[in-house]
C-alpha cells in the first residue's frame, strides 16, 4: 500500500509498520515521480491538442489509445485549449482496435457511409434476465426479496442509501472499458464526509489518495460541477474527464469531491433509465441528484461481470445489500 506525510494513514492498513517514518519518506520519493510523470504527460497532450487544432482549424477532437483514459489531461483539452468537443471511446485502450475494426469494415469494406454508428453509451457486455440470476440465487439457496417494478426497489434503495449503506448494483448490460458506469457498481451517499473510508474499509482497501466518481443526472451536472455544455460531453457521460467542483458544492459532496475535484459520470435517462431513476429519486429526497461510485469489485480483482461474480464480491466484502435486476439480499 502506498502512503505518504500528505495522505496520511488510514485505519484499514492495519497497524502502522516499525519503519513507518523510513517508508513515508520511500513512498514520497515515487509519488513525486509518478506526479512528474503524470504532469509532462498532459503538457504533452495538451501540445498536440493545440498543433491538431492549429493545423486543422477544427474545434472537434477524438482520441484514442491508453493514454486517452487519462482524466485530467482530458479536462484540461476542454479549459485549455481551443477544443471545445472532445470525444473519447470508453475502451480507448488495444481492447478498443476490435470495435475500430468492426466500425472499418462496416464503413470501408460495405460501404455503409449513410448508416452512421454513434457510439453515446458503454453499455454493451453481456446482460442476465430475471430468470437466470432467479436460477443462481435458488441454487446457492440465497435469502432474496423480489420486487416487481423498479419504482419500488430504488424507493428502498434510497432510504438504505440515505441511512449511510454501501450497495452493490448489478443490472443491465455490463459496461465495456475500465469505468463501472452504473450498471456494475458500488453505490453510496455522497454528502457523507466518512463515506470514503466506510467504502475503502468495507470494501475497496485501495490507497486512500484515489477518488471516488459522482454520478449525477445530466440535467443537474453545471449545478454542482464547472462543466460547460455537460449535455454534449462524451467524456463526462464514460467518466473520462476531471472537472472542478463549484466551491460552494464541496461541502456538500465531500466523499466525491478530491481536492475540489472530480472525474464526473453524466447520466442519462435515455441511456440507462434504471440508474437515472435511481439517482433521480434519491435526489428528489435529498437535494442531491448525486451517487457515489465505484467499481464493483474488491482490490486485486476485476469487475463483476456474472451473478456469481457479483455474489461472490458481495460474501466476501462489506457491502451491507446486494441488487441483482430487481432482486435484492441484505445482511441484516
Amino acid at each position: 500500500m502506498l502512503f505518504t506525510q500528505g495522505t496520511g494513514y488510514p485505519d484499514y492498513f492495519g497497524p502502522k509498520p516499525a519503519n513507518y517514518k523510513e517508508l513515508e519518506k520511500y513512498n514520497q520519493h515515487y509519488a513525486d515521480i509518478a506526479a512528474s510523470i503524470q504532469v509532462v504527460a498532459e503538457e504533452s497532450i495538451l501540445s498536440l491538442a493545440r498543433e491538431a487544432h492549429r493545423k486543422t482549424g477544427s474545434k472537434n477532437l477524438c482520441l484514442a489509445g491508453g493514454v486517452a483514459l487519462n482524466s485530467v489531461a482530458n479536462g484540461r483539452i476542454l479549459k485549455e485549449t481551443p477544443i471545445e468537443q472532445l470525444y473519447v471511446q470508453p475502451a480507448a485502450g488495444d481492447g478498443g482496435c476490435a470495435l475500430g475494426a468492426a466500425l472499418y469494415t462496416w464503413h470501408a469494406a460495405l460501404g455503409n457511409s449513410e448508416s452512421r454508428f454513434i457510439m453515446d453509451h458503454a453499455y454493451w457486455g453481456e446482460e442476465y434476465d430475471s430468470e437466470s440470476i432467479k436460477s443462481h440465487l435458488d441454487k446457492h439457496g440465497v435469502d432474496y426479496k423480489y420486487f416487481d417494478n423498479k419504482d419500488d426497489l430504488n424507493e428502498v434503495l434510497v432510504d438504505k442509501l440515505v441511512d449511510g449503506q454501501v450497495i452493490g448494483r448489478f443490472d443491465g448490460r455490463f459496461e465495456w472499458g475500465p469505468r463501472a458506469l452504473g450498471n456494475r457498481s458500488i453505490i453510496a451517499d455522497p454528502r457523507n464526509e466518512l463515506m470514503k473510508d466506510i467504502v475503502n474499509t468495507k470494501i475497496k482497501f485501495r490507497e486512500p489518495f484515489r477518488p471516488f466518481a459522482p454520478s449525477v443526472t445530466v440535467e443537474s451536472c453545471e449545478d454542482f460541477f464547472q462543466l460547460n455544455d455537460s449535455h454534449d460531453s462524451y467524456p463526462a457521460r464514460f467518466m473520462l474527464l476531471v472537472t472542478d467542483v463549484k466551491d460552494e458544492k464541496q461541502n456538500v459532496i465531500p466523499a466525491v469531491s478530491q481536492l475540489g475535484t472530480a472525474r464526473v459520470q453524466t447520466v442519462h435517462r435515455e441511456t440507462n433509465p434504471s440508474y437515472y431513476d435511481l439517482i433521480s429519486k434519491f435526489g428528489n429526497a435529498t437535494g442531491v441528484p448525486i451517487l457515489l461510485n465505484t467499481s464493483f469489485n474488491v482490490r486485486g480483482e476485476p469487475i463483476v461481470n456474472t451473478p456469481a461474480d457479483a455474489l461472490n464480491t458481495y460474501n466476501n466484502s462489506g457491502i451491507d445489500s446486494l441488487v441483482l435486476g430487481q432482486f435484492m439480499i441484505n445482511k441484516s
